[in-house]
């Protein structure tokens, strides 16, 4: 059959070309439990018959009259399979972070006019149960695990009706590409969430347009744990299914190792500070090893420091790399499952040091760039080596155009570009103009097929001297510090630019342990005179690489991690600016204060 036009149009693209055992999986009471394409398939049609009787209403064309069902979940297969079911009636999903603040929580089922909730635990319940009054157009709430009191999502397909079926076939066929499909709410790093309106067409264009990027065949196997509620993973998980690639669920982020060895996949997606942990683990199992060991370790990590893509560096070179690989980084690869092709990054920037080491190693890191707007990807690093270059995003991909704007900002036309925020015409307005969506990235091209990012153009600052500061590659590049597990560069209408650091308290603790140093917080460790001295000479190292203004002149060290939990992260482990500007307000002032003003660490 043709290529799939609509993202429901996957199920029975998949049932013709290579039907699968595990179209999708995820665990259960200890146990893989796998969904065949059929069950998928049937499951998926009873699901939408069990949502008519529920009241949902088929074949709206209205955006603001079309139902919307609202998700609150981590990643399972249940999560697509309800999405799938939405899709076939016409109705528009909306789901939501986990980790969503109440008030953004009821600012967003009110804004979407949600008819039901799925949730996908007791806690979960439990929260929404809590403020059940402040969302008066939800219905039904359906729980995933089965939670005493509650209604379990198995009874929606349980009702459905056979009669049922050729009504859904019905409207299954005259759903048009270009009809809204989901509102993604983005969580950002400031303000209030807009619903970002995405449709069949938008999604379904960048999946075609991905898939001969990426080695995707039904041959390979997918480990799924970035959040299914951005559209990053999203898209690639139809992106799998319309290549015949199973997709595993991981059962959490504490997990990921042990399941990444179980289903041992060929390929999945990540953000930069996942891969950071991946390496900050791996580096301290390193600093363990004794000898001959401990040698080669670091033999090898230098190694893939001076690893280079498409540039042959020579027969010495590349006969030590062979040999690196058989003795350390088959080890590296064996505890990603020992078959990974490739990990594709998005989200935000990855340190290029990390990319030569894991890429010298055999774990083609491929990164790409894209936003919610954008279904996302507008460009990415392809897996032949070609087309990929360390430090930037890639090229564009294809039936997308890019054009820099006079400051440098990313414009992007496309079929992945949104057709609008919901009920904020206004919004749309601002982003896109002349058919251009204004991306807020600032760019440039390398050898005029490359991306780069260079800043965010609202992060961009001024100090008080009238000077503009990038933050974003000066923390990339204080972030390749085993010692810095976060930073944040401060300065806007300040005198000099300045920092907040977050130290990797586990690598500064066998640091000071070897040295003697006792301790009993991270409070009382980051005020020890020798720590004080390791990031003295820290920054004095990457300063180096920045002129005097941008140079950090002073900083603060901090006792504790900034998590999503804490407000200072989104779901994706993006830093909230904002959130962290105005948290830690009072040490940014003292940073600032005149001489004498107690700072923990002096100026340069």
């Amino acid at each position: 059959m043709d290529q799939p036009q609509r993202l429901f149009d996957v199920i029975s693209y998949q049932l013709a070309n290579y039907p699968k055992e595990d179209m999708l999986a995820g665990k259960e009471n200890g146990q893989w439990k796998k969904y065949s394409t059929k069950e998928v398939a049937d499951l998926t049609l009873r699901f939408s018959s069990g949502l008519l009787k529920l009241g949902i209403r088929p074949g709206i064309k209205k955006n603001e009259e079309k139902d919307k069902i609202a998700i609150i979940s981590p990643n399972r297969p249940e999560w697509i399979i309800t999405d799938l079911a939405c899709q076939q009636l016409g109705a528009v999903l909306t789901p939501i972070y986990p980790t969503i603040s109440e008030t953004e929580l009821a600012y967003v089922l009110n804004d979407a006019e949600a008819r039901i909730l799925f949730v996908s635990d007791k806690d979960l319940l439990a929260k929404v149960n809590a403020m059940r009054d402040k969302f008066p157009t939800i219905r039904e709430i359906f729980t995933f695990n089965k939670v005493e009191g509650a209604r379990h999502w198995s009874e929606i397909p349980g009702m459905a009706d056979t009669a049922d079926f050729e009504q859904i076939n019905g409207i299954k066929k005259n759903i048009s590409p270009e009809e809204l499909v989901t509102i993604i709410y983005t969580s950002g790093t400031t303000g209030t969430p807009k619903g970002v309106m995405l449709s069949h067409h938008n999604i379904m264009s960048n999946v075609l347009a991905c898939q001969p990027y990426l080695p995707v065949n039904k041959e390979a196997k997918a480990l799924s744990f970035l959040p299914l509620n951005h559209i990053f993973e999203r898209m690639v998980t139809y992106l799998y299914l319309c290549t015949g690639v199973p997709v595993y669920y991981a059962e959490n982020m504490e997990t990921i190792g042990d399941n990444l060895k179980e289903v041992k996949p060929t390929i999945f997606t990540t953000v930069p500070r996942l891969l950071e942990k991946v390496y900050e683990k791996i580096m301290t199992t390193g600093l363990e090893l004794k000898g001959i060991k401990r040698a080669l370790f670091f033999w090898a990590v230098d190694l893939g420091k001076r690893y280079e893509i498409n540039k042959d560096q020579g027969a010495w070179y590349n006969l030590q790399l062979k040999l690196a690989n058989k003795l350390v980084f088959s080890k590296w690869r064996a505890a990603l499952g020992g078959n990974i092709q490739a990990v594709v990054n998005g989200a935000a920037a990855c340190q290029v040091r990390l990319l030569k080491i894991f890429t010298a190693g055999g774990i083609p890191i491929m990164e790409g760039y894209g936003l919610t707007e954008t279904s996302p990807v507008i460009s990415v690093n392809r897996i032949n080596v070609e087309d990929r270059m360390f430090g930037t995003v890639g090229p564009i991909i294809s039936g997308v155009e890019v054009k820099l704007a006079e400051d440098g900002e990313i414009l992007c036309k496309g079929p992945n570009v949104t057709i609008g925020y919901y009920k904020r015409p206004d919004l749309t307005a601002d982003a896109i103009k002349d058919g251009w969506f204004h991306t807020g990235d600032i760019g440039v091209m390398i050898d005029n097929k490359f991306l780069k990012i260079t800043d965010r153009k609202k992060e961009l600052f001024k100090t008080s001297g009238g000077k503009f500061v990038a933050p974003q590659p000066i923390e990339n590049k204080f972030k390749e510090s085993p010692y810095i597990e976060q930073i944040m560069i401060v300065g806007e209408d300040r005198k000099f630019t300045a920092a907040l650091i977050v130290p990797a308290f586990s690598n500064l603790r066998n640091w000071a342990q070897k040295r003697g140093i006792t301790v009993t917080s991270n409070e009382e460790l980051i005020k020890n005179p020798d720590v004080q001295d390791l990031y003295k000479q820290a920054v004095d190292k990457y300063n180096q690489f920045f002129s005097h203004i941008e140079q950090v002149k002073k900083y603060l060290l901090l006792p504790h991690e900034w998590t999503v939990d804490g407000g200072e992260l989104t779901p994706t482990l993006k830093a909230k600016r904002k959130v962290i500007l105005e948290k830690f307000r009072k040490e940014i002032d003292s940073i600032y204060a005149p001489a004498g003003g107690k700072v923990d660490i002096e100026s340069l």
